[in-house]
């Protein structure tokens, strides 16, 4: 892996019609933030070759959304993405080549940022501002160095969280 994009689903409807928390659809503003931060993305040159998204109905609106900004790059849907943990995350995502997306779930989703910040020596400012929010939508990119070192990139918040 050359660069690791951590995307949090956008934000979703508080319930699903049935009940269950992995049907919760993305809301309108939802939508909307998805597309921003996949141009966002788009715009400051990255380019995904696969992309790893929990198969809940929120994250995969979040990237059928965002995938319109990128050139076409495959998808996968592991199961075990599903409100999975900063380990899991990191064992799913490497061994695999190129720009990785991760579409997932906080908690999992912002441990694993600070993680990585942390051992990149992130600017002081931007591990502040990650360890007080990581709301939906919001994108961290780090670039992975053959050793699986992390260089942190930036990170993108949906505009109403700016």
């Amino acid at each position: 892996m050359e660069r690791l994009i951590l995307f949090r689903h956008g934000k979703a409807e508080a319930h699903a019609a049935t009940g269950d928390d992995f049907d919760r659809p993305l809301s309108p503003r939802g939508m909307r933030g998805a597309a921003a931060i996949g141009e966002a993305l788009a715009a400051s040159g990255m380019k995904p070759d696969i992309v790893l998204a929990s198969p809940s109905a929120r994250t995969r609106e979040t990237w059928d959304v965002a995938k319109a900004a990128f050139p076409p790059a495959a998808a996968e849907f592991p199961a075990g993405l599903y409100n999975a943990d900063a380990e899991t995350i990191w064992r799913t995502a490497e061994g695999r080549d190129g720009t990785v997306v991760v579409v997932g779930h906080n908690p999992g989703l912002h441990e694993l940022t600070l993680t990585l910040m942390i051992a990149a020596d992130a600017p002081a400012a931007d591990l502040s501002r990650a360890q007080r929010k990581f709301p939906p939508g919001t994108a961290a990119v780090f670039a992975i160095d053959p050793a699986g070192r992390p260089t942190f990139e930036g990170l993108h918040y949906p505009e109403r969280e700016g």
